[in-house]
């Protein structure tokens, strides 16, 4: 039982072959189902909530989340019999990681929000610069252009279909009709209750915890010909089913200190592909919640993908094909791994 030396815990979503997802708290290595914690809450007097699934966690989160605070404080601690332990952990070895929130109501994506990232797109697609510019000078026009953005911009947001979510671990199905798939491992936010008109300086309240997200893209799709002035395809380009991998839990916010100082690394069969600090974002967390926020309702239990960094497929000229596996990890969020196949194989194995 080394593994409960901490009282901080995860969050996520798991099932058995058969059975119906389940809400699980996880503490080290070890998962205890939402539903095998009543005893523990009844002895620690804690208020019960419901426990069929992490959107009903995540409607009185505030309550919830102590609750669970103290229960995993009481299995880590010696006062908790070895039976009681025993009754309720489980090894996550026997069981399958969904999405931590198994489905969110609402999904958006923060687009083009990493300095570096944005200004290597400028500098490598020089279209609209001077023909007499250097790569240099194309560079400190794309980062002044950026300090403008971040004083004065917004952030940029899109919705992406709730059929699109998958579990940290599942096949990633490549779309017969794609031929430019690409990686863009983020930091995902999942709201932690109503949020409307919510100011940068209380956004992080409202924030439950962190998880991690892949918002795959299919390049050669975001922008139609025949649209004009309508801009990009953001459901052909974005919106494939299990072009969302998500997970493999949620960490609460409490236990993260700061979402602007954690690590994104992205490995495409092993070769470290993305490789960058969240403090790169254009816009914080906090200002993409206050942005979100002015505009729309946001849910318990919303995500927000934050956006991605430099070292997209794009940028290598690499697009994902059958057989790749991605192994995406962002500090202290733990690691999904997702391999990629092509429709025809997905579709005989599902028949």
């Amino acid at each position: 039982m080394t593994a409960l030396h901490s009282a901080g815990f995860a969050l996520g979503t798991l099932s058995t072959d058969g059975q119906s997802p389940f809400p699980a708290m996880l503490i080290g290595d070890r998962v205890a189902p939402i539903h095998a914690l009543k005893p523990i809450f009844g002895r620690l007097g804690c208020p019960a909530f419901g426990a069929n699934s992490m959107l009903e966690i995540l409607q009185d989160w505030d309550a919830s989340f102590r609750s669970l605070r103290r229960a995993a404080e009481f299995l880590a601690s010696d006062n908790a019999p070895e039976e009681a332990r025993r009754n309720i952990l489980l090894s996550s070895d026997e069981l399958k990681f969904r999405p931590p929130v198994d489905l969110p109501r609402q999904v958006f994506c923060a687009g083009a929000n990493y300095r570096k990232h944005v200004i290597d797109l400028i500098v490598d697609q020089p279209a609209g610069s001077s023909a007499s510019q250097t790569r240099e000078e194309r560079r400190a026009q794309a980062a002044k252009m950026m300090d403008e953005r971040a004083a004065h911009g917004a952030p940029f947001v899109f919705s992406k279909p709730i059929s699109a979510i998958t579990g940290p671990y599942d096949p990633v199905t490549l779309p017969r009709h794609a031929s430019q798939p690409d990686w863009e491992l983020e930091l995902g936010v999942i709201i932690a209750k109503p949020a409307h008109h919510v100011g940068r300086e209380k956004a992080i309240d409202y924030v439950a915890g962190y998880t991690i997200v892949n918002d795959i893209t299919n390049r050669d799709l975001v922008f139609r010909k025949d649209a004009g002035a309508m801009g990009a395809d953001w459901i052909a380009a974005k919106g494939s089913p299990g072009y969302l991998p998500t997970g493999p839990y949620l960490v609460p916010a409490a236990f993260v200190a700061d979402p602007q100082n954690l690590r994104i690394t992205l490995k495409l069969n092993g070769q470290v592909m993305q490789d960058e600090s969240t403090a790169d974002m254009i816009f914080s967390v906090a200002r993409i919640i206050e942005f979100l926020s002015t505009h729309v309702q946001l849910w318990p239990g919303d995500l927000i993908a934050t956006g991605s960094p430099a070292g997209n497929g794009a940028h290598y000229n690499r697009f994902l094909k059958p057989g790749d596996v991605m192994e995406g990890s962002i500090t202290g969020l733990g690691t999904q791994r997702n391999q990629c196949v092509a429709e025809e194989a997905a579709t005989h194995a599902a028949n």
